[in-house]
Parts: structure tokens; C-alpha cells; sequence
């Protein structure tokens, strides 16, 4: 059973930076894929960005030109650089982890962590 224990969220002013953390344990973590997903109040849960087992990024249309996600295998840990925020992108963000494929639904993924808040004040 993995967990994921997201951190790093707060409140930003508009154009601002964050870099969301997301610790991973119980698992092997090399062998993981791991996503970010976010959900806004009142909207489905969104597709961030993911990085597989060997590496490969892909993003959503949300975060390309701004957004980067990066791995430290030695750390168990995948990481969401967030630039040039916006209030649009406020939401509880959620770091997500397979044993299998890529995906970009919610619905391909069977680990999730607790989410943390992002805030981008106008």
C-alpha cells in the first residue's frame, strides 16, 4: 500500500511561485508513476501533470509554459514547480501514484494523498 503526504501549498500573490512536495512510502518508488491533479471548488478533478517511472512528463493544458514536475528517486519524493500563478489556478492539489501507465484521469490512478490548499490572491 503506498501513501502520499503532499506539502508546500499556501496562499501567493498573483505571479507568484510554488513548489509542491510529495512524499511517497510503502511502495518502490523508482517503479511509480506519479501525477499532480487539482480540483477547484465546485469543479471536476483536473489533470496537472505526471512523470513516469523513466521520466517522462507530460503536462495539462493548465500548467504548460509555467508549470514543471520533477522526481528525486533517491528521496521518494515528486515535485510540482508552480510559476507565474494565478487566481484561476486556486485549488486543493493532489499528488496521485500508479503502478502502471501514464494516465490523465483521475480514474487511472489508485494511490492519492490528502491534498494541500493553493491559493493565488488577485
Amino acid at each position: 500500500q503506498v501513501q502520499l503526504v503532499e506539502s508546500g501549498g499556501g496562499l501567493v500573490q498573483n505571479g507568484g511561485s510554488l513548489r509542491l512536495s510529495c512524499a511517497a512510502s510503502g511502495g518502490t518508488f523508482s517503479t511509480l508513476t506519479m501525477a499532480w491533479f487539482r480540483q477547484a471548488p465546485g469543479k471536476e478533478r483536473e489533470f496537472v501533470a505526471s512523470i513516469s517511472r523513466s521520466g517522462i512528463r507530460a503536462l495539462g493544458e493548465p500548467a504548460k509554459g509555467r508549470f514543471a514536475i520533477y522526481r528525486g528517486n533517491a528521496r521518494n519524493t515528486v515535485y510540482l514547480q508552480m510559476n507565474s500563478l494565478k487566481p484561476e489556478d486556486t485549488a486543493i492539489y493532489y499528488c496521485a501514484a500508479d503502478g502502471g501507465r501514464v494516465g490523465y484521469r483521475a480514474g487511472d490512478y489508485d494511490y492519492w494523498g490528502q491534498g494541500t490548499q493553493v491559493t493565488a490572491s488577485s
